[in-house]
């Protein structure tokens, strides 16, 4: 298929290759923050085609792994009140709670309803005025302004039964969770093409010179990851820590400013908590004042229940997952003992094989099911 057969033809891709085993004299640790960059890696063994001194580690790049269980359960108590139509992207329905999934509160009665758009939820909305429809408002900044879009046309137009339960997170304040953590072994970063498609890429540059790693801006099939990963280690070879921009086709340094400007007009930054991460400062986005008549957190009085920086509400994963250190980039799938055993996407321990975006279901998709190695 034109456009996508050019960025995964296999005899470049072994040129890729060939000059990045040339460029590494010695072993590095890259990590790509996106979860579409994970499968690729997993789907093309990209990892495969390195030299065996170069580590390719996966970080937090699936917005739903990373949602707070009390988010979650929040969800289900807004979906099981009467009158209610709580609507989701089909991933977030079956991550658990503390007890349950939303797909498991649907099948108990409850009215949820999968939906592929936030605007198709203001127009259940519109529909059904004697309903309260709320959208479940997950994801990183890729996601933002379609949800601030929704926002602003309920208020436009007195939409009074819409509104959104947000748990919008940030990518540039998570990679310097992860780069301050005295944990951390990763040497440079892979960018997410599409958050830096909204957002530019500014806000990365800080991060470069203050903990001195290369970040390239990376696509999301082969040839973009390879290339990215040769920018990245040649980056590490000359000592230099910059923002490079291997996605030129799509990103731009200072981002698409209508949509970043619609963000800012509905949303302001707000602390927020990831599983399995835990608190990050400045790390999410939440409605602002004027908005307030559309944060469900507020309409159904669960907004003093916070998830900020306040005491962390108890979040671990079932006994021996080890989805949190999956998404710090401290073990990889495969190291986990109930991968592809006692856990797999058909009976999930954690939120990492649950989406499809998790880097456990990548792994048991593309080398469990293969019966190819870690």
């Amino acid at each position: 298929m034109r456009f996508i057969d050019e960025y995964r033809d296999a005899g470049e891709a072994r040129q890729y290759a060939d000059a990045i085993a040339r460029a590494a004299t010695r072993p590095w640790t890259i990590m790509e923050v996106c979860g579409g960059q994970t499968h690729a890696i997993a789907r093309f063994g990209i990892d495969e085609l390195l030299p065996p001194f170069l580590t390719l580690v996966h970080g937090p790049g699936c917005p739903v792994c990373v949602t707070p269980v009390e988010l979650i359960d929040k969800a289900i108590e807004i979906a099981e009140r009467p009158a209610v139509t709580f609507c989701s992207f089909g991933d977030m329905l079956r991550v658990t709670g503390r007890r349950e999934s939303l797909l498991e509160a649907k099948a108990r009665g409850a009215d949820v309803r999968m939906v592929y758009s936030p605007l198709d939820a203001l127009k259940l909305a519109r529909a059904n005025p004697a309903k309260d429809v709320v959208f479940f408002a997950v994801g990183f900044e890729t996601t933002a302004p379609a949800n601030a879009m929704a926002v602003h046309l309920a208020a436009r137009e007195g939409v009074r039964n819409f509104s959104v339960l947000v748990s919008h997170v940030l990518v540039p304040p998570a990679m310097e969770a992860i780069l301050s953590s005295r944990a951390s072994r990763v040497q440079g970063f892979l960018a997410a093409g599409h958050v830096c498609t909204v957002m530019g890429f500014t806000e990365y540059e800080p991060l470069a010179r203050k903990y001195r790693v290369p970040i390239v801006v990376t696509g999301f099939e082969p040839l973009d990851i390879l290339q990215g990963v040769l920018m990245c280690v040649r980056q590490l070879e000359a000592g230099r820590a910059e923002v490079e921009n291997q996605y030129t086709r799509s990103v731009r340094r200072e981002g698409n400013v209508e949509a970043r400007k619609l963000i800012m007009e509905i949303f302001e930054v707000v602390p927020r908590r990831w599983r399995g991460i835990g608190s990050i400062p400045a790390s999410g986005l939440g409605l602002r004042a004027p908005y307030a008549a559309f944060d469900a957190e507020r309409r159904f009085g669960l907004a003093e229940r916070g998830f900020g920086l306040a005491e962390p509400v108890e979040e671990e994963e079932e006994g021996e997952c080890l989805s949190g250190l999956v998404l710090q980039g401290l073990k990889r799938p495969p190291e986990c003992p109930a991968f592809g055993t006692r856990c797999t996407p058909e009976h999930p321990l954690g939120a990492t094989m649950v989406s499809s975006e998790g880097a456990c279901a990548a792994y048991y998709r593309y080398r469990h099911l293969a019966g190819v190695g870690a």
